[in-house]
Parts: C-alpha cells; structure tokens; sequence
C-alpha cells in the first residue's frame, strides 16, 4: 500500500490572461473532445452511484433530481487538454467532490478513486486529487447548464490534471483501495496527469507513478 501522497499542483489560474501552464497553447473558442458518441440523456433512467470501498460497506445512489439538490459550489479553473490546447478559466457551478465524501464517506484505507461515465469509461485518481477544494462535478458552466457536446448532465472538472482525467457524462465514483488504471491511462497516457510537471504520457512515469 502506497504511503500518503500530496494533491497535484492545482490550476493557479483564476481569470483569463494569467499564464499557461507549460506546453500549453491558447484554444480557439471551446474545442469539442471526446471517445464515442454523444449518449443521449434519459432523466428517468439516470443514476450517479458511489460504491466500492465505502465506509459502510454499501452502494450509495442519487437520481438526477437528487443530485442536482445536493449543495452547489463553484470553482474557476481552465480546462488543458493533453494534445496542448487550453481553454480560459470560467466559472464552473456543481456538486463539489468534496460533499460527496461527506455524504458518502470512503473506507479509511481507500486510497484511489475511478470516475466511471458513459460507455464504461473510467478515469483513475488518487484520492489526494479527488478530494482537493476544487474538485467538482460540473452541471453549469458560467451560469448556464452545460452542453450536451461538452458533457451533460454532469462532467469532472479536476484542476490541475489534463482534462482526459475529468470525464464528461459521469454516473458514478468506485472508491478504490489499489490503484488501477483506466481507459487512457491503459492506451499510453500518464497515471497521474499532473498539468505543471507536463505527466502526458505513460513512459514518462517514475517508479510509483502506477499501479504495481
């Protein structure tokens, strides 16, 4: 089991025109990204569930009424895509990651988390990461309910990692106690993702970057 780790350096930046990270070029307009076809949202059917090794053992489930009531945050942070495209910080307004927690605690030795979305994708983080104070599943960005093309009902917005590591359309959190890969990580991406230290790719890591 892995001693503890420190979150990933979050996104400094909090208004457009402050620096990009390294390796980063300004993105014109909002780029549309993503593996597959858009899924098409059915609110009768919708769950986000958090399950794996919880607290107590058992499977925690909202429908899409219940998690929209569940306390809004918001946080400003720009999205970096790893092909090196940025786009500006904007106000993001959600469920904050760190609510979920509270409402549906981990284990104490669950030490990773897969964000799971439409598809079966999954993206792998450290908890470290998934808890920090800006961590939030997105439904509305400036205001407005996000866009289907850009992730509705709810994205991952995880401020300083590259965006691959937030998924759009998420229905669900596994608590991990081992770390594992998931779906870009297993196709050559970086474990980590970290922006600041430019973690692109997976013959990048260092020992202890990935799983064992």
């Amino acid at each position: 089991m892995e001693g503890p780790v420190e979150a990933a350096d979050a996104d400094p930046r909090e208004a457009p025109g402050e620096p990009l990270p390294p390796g980063q070029r300004p993105a014109r307009g909002w780029p549309t990204t993503h593996y597959g076809p858009v899924p098409r949202f059915r609110p009768e059917r919708w769950r986000f569930r958090v399950f794996g090794a919880t607290a107590d053992g058992g499977r925690h489930e909202w429908d899409h009424d219940e998690f929209t009531a569940l306390p809004h945050h918001t946080v400003t942070a720009g999205l970096d895509c790893v092909t090196r495209f940025s786009v500006p910080p904007c106000e993001w307004g959600g469920v904050a990651a760190r609510t979920l927690l509270e409402v549906a605690p981990p284990a104490p030795d669950a030490e990773h988390v897969m964000v799971w979305a439409e598809y079966g994708y999954g993206a792998n983080l450290r908890m470290a990461d998934f808890a920090g104070e800006r961590t939030l599943f997105a439904t509305h960005r400036e205001g407005e309910p996000i866009t289907v093309e850009h992730g509705f009902p709810v994205r991952l917005i995880v401020p300083g990692l590259y965006a691959w590591k937030g998924p759009k359309w998420v229905r669900g959190v596994e608590y991990m106690t081992e770390d594992r890969r998931g779906f870009w990580e297993e196709r050559g991406y970086h474990n980590r993702g970290e922006v600041r230290r430019e973690q692109r790719y997976s013959h990048q890591e260092d020992p202890g970057d990935g799983p064992g």
